[in-house]
């Protein structure tokens, strides 16, 4: 049934494990990709200016983006 499927599976860094480089490089780039757009919104805070209010929380900041991304005077600003 799987004749010829007799692979290796080998431990990359990250604990990714795959059989063959560019499987582990996609899965690699993939769980970067999923990791940065889980976190991001720790380090934002959005700003209201019609409601006169900053909001700080990382899933209220999740949830302003998509909300309130195309109306005027709200502001997406990175911490520091």
């Amino acid at each position: 049934m799987f004749e010829g499927q007799h692979k290796t599976w080998i431990h990359y860094r990250n604990d990714i494990i795959s059989c063959d480089v560019s499987t582990a490089m996609f899965l690699s780039g993939y769980l970067r990709h999923n990791a940065i757009h889980r976190l991001y919104p720790r380090f934002l805070e959005v700003i209201d200016l019609q409601k006169y209010k900053c909001i700080t929380h990382a899933d209220k900041v999740k949830a302003a983006i998509r909300e309130r991304s195309e109306i005027p005077f709200v502001f997406i600003v990175g911490r520091n």
